[in-house]
């Protein structure tokens, strides 16, 4: 049994498989997806979308960090989409990668969501 006396290691930390950044800019609130957005996770980018929209129209998700998407996060995507919808708000996608474009295409989601390119111009 350890000596409660003895001063023990720091726990070790795993880092949280999903973190936001969340910005104001110009209309717009940019939320910025690091990490995996997995099932455990999916509720903490729910959320924090959901609560953003009351406030503004316009929600951009940036997801140029996003390593992974399961279809749990795919789900997420979807009914942050339709809760946009239903509130009067503008979603759109910038900055996915190739796993996760092709995840929308196989999925034939890609034509649902408003998918951002450079300069805020719309693609697809």
């Amino acid at each position: 049994m350890p000596d409660p006396t003895t001063p023990q290691p720091p726990a070790k930390t795993t880092a949280a498989p999903l973190t936001l950044d969340i910005e104001r800019v110009g209309d717009a609130t940019v939320v910025r997806c690091h990490g995996k957005l997995v099932a455990g996770v999916n509720d903490i980018l729910y959320s924090q979308v959901r609560q953003l929209m009351p406030e503004t129209k316009r929600v951009v998700l940036d997801l140029t960090d996003l390593a992974h998407v399961d279809s749990t996060g795919l789900g997420t995507l979807v009914r942050i989409y339709v809760h946009s919808r239903s509130v009067g708000c503008s979603l759109e996608l910038i900055n996915l990668g190739p796993k996760v474009r092709q995840l929308l295409g196989m999925t034939n989601l890609l034509s649902v969501f408003t998918i951002v390119g450079e300069h805020n111009i719309k693609v697809g």
